[in-house]
């Protein structure tokens, strides 16, 4: 039976970081293996839906370490290998081929699957979706021929894509279930300054609408809404939502409830055994709640913690939620969680393509938005989320102040 002290299950970001995070810190050789279903190497997410989507980062760019930097530092790769079965109390993987794979301490990253359209037509070819480093080259290549696509899904990743396909010339309309764009993080200003962006840059949004078939031979050729509507398409990119992938953990008896339950260690009721990434439902200690988060930031955050946990420092996970995006020629950020905030504070012009949004609970900043801001803004967005920040939400509106001059307690 092959094992190893240390195995990462998932050869995402969380693997590709963790290895990074272990190398630095002193990591015998021989000592860990990433056991991962992906044909490639640990690599970078965020371009997937940006800058190699668009065509202008090659793969060998993304990748978060070159090929041989596992072998250098004697970590067992294993790609294309499929896991079946966890066997909890015995502490091993049991893979595909029969083969077992033992371990002292695990880390789950197994990640998450894109939810899928369950709608006629569905099988059709040019219906993709955005995961994976090969879910991004199909979508991709099928662009090099698409005069008109079809993006359902108003969130981050919709909004990416629908940007990068508008930018190759292509006609693109947007299919949003909501009335607004990205009604669950946006305030209303915001997503009217993104709708109004986006329809500038020939994006045309259909709001409070789904996709009630998909229509064409082999092929998608167009896309009936529910109010009757066809969209004639030859493209079609669903970006709505995804699911945790849980099934071997479910199986083996490890706590689960919209992820693997861990604690603010990322143990789950197994301590020798760490979830990490999208899979993760973890006790924020910031913000006193559980959360389950699918951004690039918390998989990075996440897989340095538990190598750091592995290698010996105790502390808890406490790290302020981020994500960024960049949309044609925009780049913006968000820090922290909504949940909660009894005021929104909007900061500069609106109208313009440089504000920042302040969400406050009892005048302490729980989340920030910041677009083409000084830098004091996105700087002090993350701090004042940690050490809960009081400002006054007048000053703080005031661009023509200095930010810092908000920080002064609005009331005693």
């Amino acid at each position: 039976m092959n094992q190893a002290k240390i195995v990462i299950l998932g050869g995402g970001m969380v693997a590709g970081y963790a290895a990074k995070q272990m190398v630095e810190l002193g990591l015998p050789s021989g000592e860990l293996a990433i056991i991962s279903a992906d044909n490639a190497v640990p690599y970078e997410r965020p371009p997937l839906s940006k800058g190699f989507l668009a065509g202008k980062d090659t793969e060998d760019a993304i990748k978060i370490s070159p090929e041989d930097f596992y072998k250098q530092h004697g970590i067992e790769l294993r790609l294309n290998c499929e896991v079946t079965a966890l066997d909890v109390k015995r502490k091993r993987l049991i893979l595909k081929d029969g083969d077992e794979f033992g371990f002292q301490r695990l880390i789950i990253a197994t990640g998450a699957r894109p939810r899928s359209l369950n709608v006629p037509g569905a099988h059709l070819q040019n219906l993709l979706y955005l995961r994976s480093l090969t879910d991004s080259r199909r979508i991709r290549d099928a662009a090099r021929n698409a005069k008109h696509a079809v993006v359902i899904g108003g969130g981050f990743i919709g909004m990416e894509v629908a940007a990068v396909l508008a930018q190759k010339e292509i006609e693109v309309t947007m299919v949003l279930s909501d009335d607004r764009i990205w009604k669950r993080v946006f305030t209303p200003e915001m997503s009217n300054f993104f709708e109004g962006y986006y329809a500038a840059k020939g994006v045309r949004i259909v709001k409070s609408s789904s996709v009630k078939e998909m229509q064409g031979d082999a092929t998608v050729r167009s896309a009936m809404l529910n109010n009757g509507d066809t969209i004639q398409c030859d493209l079609v990119v669903a970006g709505i939502g995804v699911e945790p992938a849980v099934e071997l953990a479910s199986s083996s008896g490890l706590d689960v409830n919209n992820g693997i339950v861990v604690n603010e260690y990322l143990r789950t009721n197994d301590t020798d055994i760490f979830a990490a990434g999208d899979v993760a439902n973890y006790q924020d200690v910031l913000f006193g709640k559980r959360r389950r988060v699918e951004h690039w930031d918390n998989a990075v955050s996440q897989g340095q913690y538990c190598a750091r946990s592995i290698m010996g420092d105790t502390a808890p996970f406490k790290h302020v939620p981020y994500f960024f995006s960049d949309v044609f020629d925009l780049s913006y950020e968000y820090w922290g969680d909504t949940d909660g905030a009894d005021q929104i504070v909007h900061r500069g012009e609106m109208s313009s393509n440089s504000f920042s949004v302040w969400w406050l609970h009892e005048e302490r900043v729980r989340a920030a938005f910041v677009m083409n801001r000084p830098d004091e803004e996105r700087n002090s967005a993350p701090q004042w989320i940690e050490s809960g920040q009081r400002v006054s939400a007048t000053k703080l509106a005031d661009a023509s102040q200095p930010l810092v001059s908000a920080s002064a307690p609005a009331a005693a």
